[in-house]
């Protein structure tokens, strides 16, 4: 008798939820550290041990259904699964954070980004630096920035997915 075949869904719903979440734990504390704006390197380091988790524990969650086996295309479907999953929570959370808890935080990364410039080139002429602000608040509108964050989510655990896929596959030898 054949064994089913593992709930690729279940497990991404799963372990796309539990980074989804932790990736708001690090949102939460990057914003009453009021760190939020410097993306500090714990919240870097912590995210991506989240990421790298959370894939990891699906791959053990489908071997464990699986009897132990998973090819290549299985474990990157399941990694972007989760993946998937978690950028969708991800984003929900941005666009909140965004427009609800903190409504001035467009105007801070336009602010930003305007003492940035003029500190690599104090003697940058106003147009230029009009036009270059013009461009960085189109870049900072709020569905652009949870665009941009669903795509880098995805490029990054599908790079996640790939490396750990090949070092965690197990081809059946019946297959």
């Amino acid at each position: 008798m054949e064994n089913p075949q593992p709930s690729v869904k279940n497990i991404a719903l799963n372990y796309g939820a539990l980074w989804g979440l932790g990736s708001i734990v690090i949102g939460v504390l990057t914003y009453v550290t009021n760190t939020y704006m410097e993306r500090p390197w714990w919240s870097t380091v912590l995210g991506v041990a989240i990421m790298i988790g959370a894939i990891v524990m699906g791959y053990k969650a489908f071997l464990k259904q699986n009897g132990g086996y998973m090819s290549l295309g299985e474990a990157l479907k399941t990694g972007m699964g989760v993946t998937l999953i978690a950028s969708l929570i991800g984003a929900v959370w941005m666009y909140l954070f965004i427009t609800v808890v903190e409504p001035g935080f467009v105007d801070q990364v336009v602010e930003n980004a305007q003492v940035q410039m003029l500190e690599r080139q104090p003697d940058m002429p106003q147009d230029q630096l009009d036009a270059a602000m013009e461009m960085t608040r189109n870049f900072t509108q709020p569905w652009i920035m949870v665009t941009i964050s669903i795509v880098g989510t995805l490029f990054m655990g599908f790079i996640t997915s790939l490396i750990t896929g090949l070092i965690m596959k197990r081809n059946n030898p019946m297959a």
